[in-house]
């Protein structure tokens, strides 16, 4: 099972490769919305923020989220650092129901392009 400190490490190295991102990729990272990821093994929240290219993680929190981010996600650790190493493609497991993944129509829309 993945530690709190495996999945910050995973979601700072996301946060990484979206800013490094180009063209499609760039644009969609480029969205200023709040983020909220729970781990549901872990039962923790970290919330934060997509601006710039970059996604800062604010605070790690018990429990689930708080309150209700513009972008939510909600899988198992281990799952969250097997998507951003890459060993898990994001689409199965999105449709298999291990990855939730929350936000407008239009919010889904772009980040189609980063998932």
């Amino acid at each position: 099972m993945a530690t709190i400190e495996e999945c910050r490490d995973a979601l700072e190295k996301l946060s990484d490769n979206m800013q490094d991102a180009e063209g499609g990729v760039r644009e969609a990272a480029a969205l200023d919305r709040s983020v909220s990821c729970y781990v549901t093994d872990l039962d923790v929240t970290f919330l934060g923020r997509m601006t710039d290219g970059r996604m800062v993680v604010d605070e790690t929190l018990p429990g689930p989220p708080p309150r209700k981010a513009q972008i939510r996600l909600t899988m198992a650790g281990d799952d969250m650092v097997a998507l951003v190493d890459g060993e898990l493609n994001f689409a199965k497991a999105w449709g298999s129901g291990r990855v939730r993944l929350e936000a407008s129509l239009l919010d889904l829309f772009r980040l189609r392009k980063l998932l």
